[in-house]
């Protein structure tokens, strides 16, 4: 379990608030200690961050003692020099803009300047805008300096520009100010505002971060209820969290992603920082690396003899590309981009003329591209291992009429059907190659995908973040598959406890 402190001047100065046991004093917080198994994330709300201030003292106290405090040191040292924040906003939406001149006020100009400049002073609240035009910028600017309370000013001369941002804090709000801030306070942090109730203690808390608009999640509503269920026997508590949840972190022990990876994503970056937080991670960002792109694969099994098709790695400038498919493969051939998920951006080429058109339009996405020899195969293997051991089977058959197990294209995503098994049914050279391959990318959880043709195994390859839906994976396991992956986030949360 983590414990949230709001570290404040005075007493008085939490006086509009909800009244909670976590509030203490700058004094109060000098005296603080607590058990060093412990995670303790400090919220600081003192009235002055300038350098050796009190709230400096907090920030500097709160890093000293491994607590996770927010704003950092870092972020306080940033504030200070304005080179840092002195940002162009030409490029922002025009909506920004817009708002921004319908609101700033004119100024007279400075020393030698002649032009008209206007200006536009606002407070943000953990990321939060009163007016929703500036959402977008409270955002980054919070994903950049993490600051409780910043007060910004904007100022235009040519062009919009941030000219000064600092700390703010509650003592100086008043009315509205108030209501907002406490409403931001509500989204950032929910264990502070609502009143208390009883309810079951957790030994650890586990954030699972997933995406309630995505199309293809690797685990539907089901799933994620059986995964908080299966957590809950086991005296975790498995909290769904959002991208906007990414500075809560620190409040979790440990981090579960149900979220399709991507490196340019958010999903990489929550894996990063939980891991800089001493989290446990699964997926962590270095299987997220490994996996997700499949040129870094391709070349990763090849190089460690691990069975897989034939496989070229096409480059946009290469000018006899189309020829060398042509040679060393032959038709019909598999050409992919890196970075594709549940079957998109592949392509199958089944003659000259679709081969170059394919490879024209995948190398407007890519400046890599992958071609592989094509095994035709009724299904696909998917081994999931966890911890290095398997723990599920499934064969997913192709779509009927289709040559992939997903079919694109059309108002919904077509996909084929599917066995679920017990591992020890599965032919012992597939489950060898799934373990060998997924050795190479780390300890966490895998899916591997792998073609069978007689006695000829290839890996196609390896997901960090496999398909988990209710009725599908669970099928032969049913709530033990859940208890399972809840077991390994136990037994690594208590080996980090330990340490």
């Amino acid at each position: 379990m983590s414990r949230l402190l709001i570290v404040v001047d005075r007493a008085k100065d939490w006086a509009p608030y909800y009244p909670s046991e976590d509030v203490l004093t700058f004094d109060q917080y000098l005296q603080f200690s607590a058990p060093a198994s412990s995670r303790v994330r400090v919220i600081n709300l003192c009235q002055s961050a300038r350098y050796l201030s009190r709230g400096y003292y907090c920030s500097l106290l709160a890093e000293a003692r491994g607590h996770h405090v927010v704003p950092s040191v870092m972020t306080l040292n940033d504030l200070s020099r304005k080179g840092l924040f002195s940002l162009q906003l030409d490029e922002l939406d025009a909506s920004v803009i817009n708002w921004l001149e319908a609101a700033g006020a004119e100024i007279e100009p400075a020393g030698d300047n002649n032009h008209a400049t206007r200006e536009v002073r606002v407070r943000t609240y953990f990321g939060q805008a009163e007016h929703g035009d500036l959402k977008p910028v409270a955002r980054a600017l919070f994903d950049r300096f993490p600051c409780p309370v910043l007060e910004v000013v904007f100022r235009r001369g040519k062009t919009w520009q941030i000219a000064s941002m600092k700390p703010g804090c509650p003592a100086d709000l008043k009315g509205k100010e108030q209501d907002d801030f406490a409403a931001a306070f509500d989204r950032f942090s929910s264990m502070v505002w609502r009143k208390p109730r009883t309810r079951r203690r957790y030994r650890f808390d586990l954030a699972m971060l997933v995406n309630d608009d995505e199309e293809m999640p690797p685990s539907d509503k089901e799933a994620l209820e059986k995964f908080e269920k299966a957590g809950r026997k086991l005296g975790i508590n498995v909290e769904q969290i959002g991208r906007r949840d990414y500075m809560r972190l620190p409040e979790y022990d440990g981090l579960f992603i149900r979220e399709t990876t991507a490196i340019d994503h958010h999903t990489y970056r929550f894996a990063r920082k939980a891991e800089a937080e001493g989290m446990v991670v699964i997926d962590d960002p270095v299987s997220i690396l490994r996996c997700t792109n499949k040129v870094y694969l391709a070349d990763l099994l090849k190089n460690n003899k691990i069975p897989t098709p034939k496989t070229l790695i096409l480059s946009k400038d290469q000018k006899d590309s189309a020829e060398q498919v042509i040679r060393d493969l032959g038709f019909p051939a598999v050409i992919k981009i890196p970075d594709g998920a549940f079957s998109r951006g592949v392509t199958k080429a089944e003659d000259e003329k679709t081969l170059r058109a394919g490879l024209k339009e995948l190398f407007k996405q890519s400046a890599l591209v992958l071609a592989q020899e094509y095994l035709y195969t009724d299904y696909d293997w998917r081994i999931g291992v966890l911890g290095g051991r398997a723990i599920y089977a499934c064969k997913y058959y192709m779509v009927e009429g289709h040559w992939q197990i997903y079919q694109h294209g059309g108002a919904e995503v077509d996909s084929g059907g599917f066995d679920t098994m017990p591992t020890y049914e599965v032919p012992r050279n597939v489950i060898q190659a799934a373990l060998n391959a997924t050795r190479l990318i780390g300890n966490g959880l895998y899916g591997v995908d792998i073609k069978q043709s007689g006695n000829r195994v290839a890996v196609i390859e390896v997901n960090d973040n496999p398909s988990i839906d209710a009725g599908v994976e669970d099928r032969f396991l049913g709530g033990e598959l859940y208890t399972l992956i809840m077991q390994e986030f136990l037994s690594r949360m208590e080996e980090k406890r330990r340490r």
